[in-house]
């Protein structure tokens, strides 16, 4: 595998910023791992951060890096701040950064497929809001979202201050029934009859976003989408994380897989 410390300016946000890149390396001779590349552009995961991190985290506190060499699937890793991957009220457009910015400027520094089908999003608290609104409301782009203990319900970030709240999304009302409300999104989704990425959501029982996560699992359910569920004992946790984000990379549907 190469990894990549990508310094850029974004025009979206006004200054520069950073990713953390992944490229699938085809490879022999390394010790203790082998590593897959293949020809053409590469089938590619963003992996999104939570509110308390950064692009490193990834990197810094599971093995990633390791678990997707065999898959030859480039992983891109962007720093979005305390954004909630959100066009702020008060702050910068990280959403339109994030969705439209970041994918276009990736694809063109590395070899990056732009096919639906080779594009995946996950994410963790804060992360996996952000890949599930990715799959929402950009199903013509992901083949498939995936949560990992995803803050999944705006309107009740209760662990937040609420000041923060307010730059960032303003009023719990203008969130309600809003392109920021997850419930809200699923629901438009489905009633378009647009082709809805597969979604997987986890979460562990003693985790303090259990709740939400069950509410949202219910809204889906209701909705019939296409969606897996998997919990298990498990708090707000790197341990956790770290095994979850193996069932992910598991259940993508990658090019080649049945």
């Amino acid at each position: 595998m190469a990894l990549i410390q990508c310094d850029f300016f974004s025009e979206t946000l006004g200054l520069s910023t950073s990713m953390m890149v992944i490229l699938p390396q085809s490879t022999q001779g390394q010790i203790g791992m082998k590593g897959t590349g293949g020809s053409g552009k590469h089938p590619t995961l963003y992996l999104l951060h939570g509110l308390s991190d950064d692009h490193t985290i990834w990197l810094r506190r599971t093995s990633i890096e390791r678990y997707v060499a065999s898959l030859g699937l480039a992983v891109v890793m962007p720093a979005v701040h305390r954004s909630f991957y959100t066009d702020m009220k008060i702050g910068n457009n990280y959403w339109t950064f994030v969705s439209e910015e970041l994918p276009r400027i990736a694809q063109s520094f590395f070899p990056l497929s732009d096919r639906r089908e080779d594009n995946f999003a996950s994410g963790l608290s804060m992360g996996g809001y952000g890949a599930f609104k990715l799959g929402l409301r950009c199903p013509d782009r992901f083949a498939a979202v995936a949560s990992l203990s995803g803050a999944l319900d705006a309107t009740a970030l209760d662990f937040m201050n609420r000041s923060e709240l307010d730059q960032i999304f303003g009023s719990v009302d203008e969130v309600r029934g809003s392109a920021e409300d997850l419930f809200f999104l699923a629901e438009q989704a489905v009633r378009s009859g647009a082709l809805v990425p597969k979604l997987y959501q986890c979460c562990g029982t003693e985790d303090f976003l259990y709740s939400a996560n069950q509410r949202f699992l219910d809204h889906a359910r209701k909705l019939n989408m296409d969606l897996t569920y998997e919990e298990e004992p498990g708090g707000h946790d790197w341990g956790y994380w770290d095994r979850k984000i193996q069932s992910v990379l598991n259940w993508l549907p990658l090019p080649g897989r049945v």
